[in-house]
């Protein structure tokens, strides 16, 4: 590959200041393992990117810089992007579209930041961008798995994940039932058509959640850009009675709010009545504009103007919520959830809808939101015995999928590092269940979807504190365990930093449920995978088939 035997080494950031000054010495810590394991295959690391004294970080920490540092780089060399932290992959996007040599993308298996995530949103784009890339993890650059695959990379300028656990749907048969069911309802979505109000399109450098509009309308779903300014000129239409009133219905339904007086550090109820008036005027927008699903991106703009978006997008996921009215006095989406897709991630906003609609039609609650992908580890005890899944986000998740409902929801005050504005979370514990997980990519200029059935499992109150306390306490968590699916062939296949969820009544449900979306997504012209155990009706898929035509593609 290289007859120096010289990798060039670069490290994609956050566009925050205190976010990278605080997540640096991770990213030292995991560049310095990177490196000796390198070292011990011979390989030498040429960091292209210096530490900055001024700024106190070494990482990419904006798109002008990710050009200008790749254009000191020898396009040919092999390539390794390190990530330890949550980081915007515009960053480094245009730099690794032109990259001739090998590419390698690198994270550490740690819930302390998101650096998984931010591999997994880096790969997803560079999937929809149609860069080859290859892709490994470790949590301490010295197990097997990490090594034999950094050998195989260094030797080949690829590696080969197990992806034997992908099974597409045009290769395999299904009850008939299920696809007649399925495929009628796909028809009926898409000649209804909808509309997805996008609150300033494009967060945080996440490529891979925007998708082409003639791809989009393609399965009837159309676009309503909508700007997050004006949705901060209707909260400031809302009154203080009614926000007061939101507030109220929430503290009447037992949600608890851990208020404080400071208000760099804690959470106000200010700040959670400011949250109050965005679920109002969020609400009052989407019906203006006849939208069926919306998606604010907060994290750039309205995070120096004003309170968090998570409370607001976690209510509105949820069926039963605060009446919210409009300025003629009527109740605005009364008795629905208004299916939101947190960061404004349009892969999600897609898979909520429909996810939302065709859970109705099937009988069952529709309330699902996406959670980050966040970390995990075996768990032993209570009846378990697998891998499990710290599925974590910010805020949007509803209340339904909490022990104990809104009683077992509570509000926190979201990281100063990241939300200079303060505004609480909705925070709880998933409660267990059976449940369908999925993912909308893009990939070779057209809709993927994997998906498959899993189970939330349920830990130990100490489990569940630790895992909060490895990643980030004042966000929901769900435990999730992903049937026929380990770990490694998860993150080999995944191209999303975003998990989507929803709860089946059982297991069964679950199944044929998991088997009706994926003839509904078949039938909107997605192409579609059955990831890990999904119950089939006389498979006919031959393993080998897929890894032939996948492997190419993508590593």
């Amino acid at each position: 590959m290289n007859k120096t035997k010289e990798v060039v080494l670069v490290a994609s950031g956050d566009l925050r200041l205190s976010a990278n000054q605080n997540c640096w010495p991770a990213q030292q810590e995991m560049e310095a393992l990177l490196g000796k394991a390198l070292e011990k295959q011979g390989w030498k690391v040429k960091r292209a990117h210096a530490y900055d004294p001024v700024k106190q970080h070494g990482l990419i920490d904006s798109q002008r810089m990710g050009i200008d540092v790749f254009a000191t780089i020898d396009p040919t060399a092999p390539l390794i992007v390190a990530e330890s932290l949550w980081q915007y992959s515009h960053h480094v996007l245009a730099g690794l579209t032109t990259h001739q040599g090998p590419i390698l993308t690198v994270a550490n298996w740690s819930g302390q930041w998101p650096g998984l995530v931010g591999l997994l949103n880096l790969n997803g784009s560079l999937t929809k961008a149609g860069v080859k890339y290859s892709s490994i993890w470790s949590e301490n650059f010295d197990d097997a798995f990490f090594t034999n695959g950094l050998k195989e990379w260094l030797e080949t300028g690829s590696i080969t994940h197990d992806e034997s656990h992908v099974k597409p749907f045009d290769q395999v048969t299904i009850p008939a039932e299920d696809e007649a069911i399925g495929r009628a309802f796909g028809k009926q979505f898409k000649h209804r058509k909808a509309i997805m109000g996008v609150f300033d399109e494009g967060c945080m450098g996440m490529y891979n959640a925007i998708i082409p509009d003639d791809t989009l309308h393609a399965t009837g779903v159309f676009k309503e850009r909508l700007s997050q300014s004006a949705l901060y000129a209707a909260m400031l239409e809302v009154t203080d009675a009614e926000a007061r009133a939101v507030l109220d219905w929430l503290l009447q339904k037992g949600m608890t709010f851990n208020w404080g007086t400071d208000l760099v550090n804690e959470l106000t109820e200010e700040q959670t009545l400011e949250q109050c008036k965005m679920y109002i005027a969020a609400l009052r927008m989407a019906d203006d504009f006849g939208c069926d699903t919306i998606g604010i991106q907060y994290q750039q703009g309205l995070k120096d103007l004003t309170a968090a978006s998570d409370l607001v997008e976690g209510l509105l996921n949820n069926t039963e919520r605060p009446p919210a009215f409009s300025k003629d006095g009527r109740e605005l989406f009364a008795g629905q959830a208004l299916p939101h897709f947190n960061e404004v991630d349009e892969c999600a906003g897609l898979d909520s809808l429909l996810t939302y609609k065709l859970w109705k039609e099937l009988g069952m609650e529709g309330d699902n939101t996406l959670h980050d992908l966040r970390w995990g580890q075996q768990y032993k005890g209570e009846n378990i015995d697998d891998f499990v899944w710290v599925f974590l986000i910010s805020g949007a998740a509803p209340p339904s999928h909490f022990v104990d409902g809104y009683k077992g929801a509570s509000s926190d005050r979201q990281p100063a590092m990241f939300f200079p504005k303060g505004g609480g979370t909705l925070k709880g514990v998933s409660r267990p269940g059976a449940i369908v997980w999925s993912r909308v990519y893009v990939m070779n200029n057209e809709l993927h979807c994997d998906l498959g059935v899993g189970e939330v499992v349920e830990l130990p109150e100490e489990e569940t504190q630790r895992r909060w306390n490895e990643t980030t306490p004042q966000w929901p968590i769900m435990h999730g365990v992903l049937k026929g699916i380990n770990r490694d062939q998860m993150m080999a296949k995944h191209k999303a930093n975003h998990i989507h969820v929803v709860y089946a009544t059982d297991e069964t449900m679950a199944n044929k449920a998991c088997r009706i979306k994926a003839a509904a997504l078949a039938e909107l012209g997605i192409q579609v995978n059955f990831c890990g155990d999904v119950a089939l009706e006389g498979a006919s898929f031959q393993t080998e088939d897929y890894l032939e035509t996948s492997s190419a593609s993508v590593m």
